[in-house]
């Protein structure tokens, strides 16, 4: 049974991560306290995630199953995220620059939002970015199955009419960025305002080295 202090704790931090990610400021607007009160080493201990069945930019139907036996940093978003989710994949790409020599990367992944829009083709040119870690993934499914493992990680999201935005709406979400061990399991968690070197420290406690 979760403790009543547990249970408060959780619902704390996912309230701080659930603000509006996606504003026409362009900011990133997380709560800055969640980071301040909760260390790298201590944020696996929320136990967020959980299986799914979706599919990938290559309309293969997967599983975490499937991404076993690597780490991964995951985070949900949409590809035509006008602010937060560029910013959240600039600093997965300097964070991982930063890591040591020797050390494995972890794979990243993007779940997406937006079925409608994301589909499996959409998710293949998105991730063949050349910017881009080379073998990113990017996952979709029904609106269904996304809401499922969004709840598991505790990620908030909902869309709005914008029409001022380029697709007449935007998605507000959260923006964190996990980062799952091998046995996708979550080891900790980065919210969108941490500096990339503080994240590539923070991955070096749990990324193992490169074999060989």
């Amino acid at each position: 049974m979760i403790s009543t202090s547990t249970l408060f704790r959780t619902c704390a931090l996912a309230t701080a991560l659930s603000v509006a990610a996606c504003g026409n400021d362009g900011s990133t607007n997380v709560a800055q306290s969640s980071g301040a009160q909760n260390t790298c080493m201590s944020r696996g201990d929320y136990g967020w995630g959980g299986p799914f069945s979706l599919i990938d930019q290559t309309g293969t139907p997967v599983t975490q199953e499937d991404y076993m036996g690597r780490p991964t940093l995951m985070y949900f978003g949409y590809t035509v995220c006008p602010d937060a989710c560029p910013v959240i994949m600039e600093k997965i790409t300097y964070a991982l620059d930063e890591l040591p020599e020797g050390m494995v990367h972890p794979r990243v992944m993007l779940i997406s939002f937006d079925p409608e829009r994301d589909t499996p083709e959409v998710l293949s040119a998105y991730v063949s970015n050349p910017y881009y870690p080379e073998d990113m993934v990017g996952l979709t499914g029904s609106d269904e199955q996304i809401r499922e493992v969004a709840d598991a990680f505790q990620a908030i999201y909902s869309v709005s009419e914008q029409e001022d935005s380029a697709i007449g709406y935007v998605f507000d979400h959260s923006a964190a960025i996990y980062l799952m061990d091998k046995n996708w399991e979550m080891d900790t968690f980065f919210i969108a305002t941490e500096n990339p070197r503080d994240m590539a420290d923070c991955m070096t406690n749990f990324l193992p080295q490169a074999e060989g």
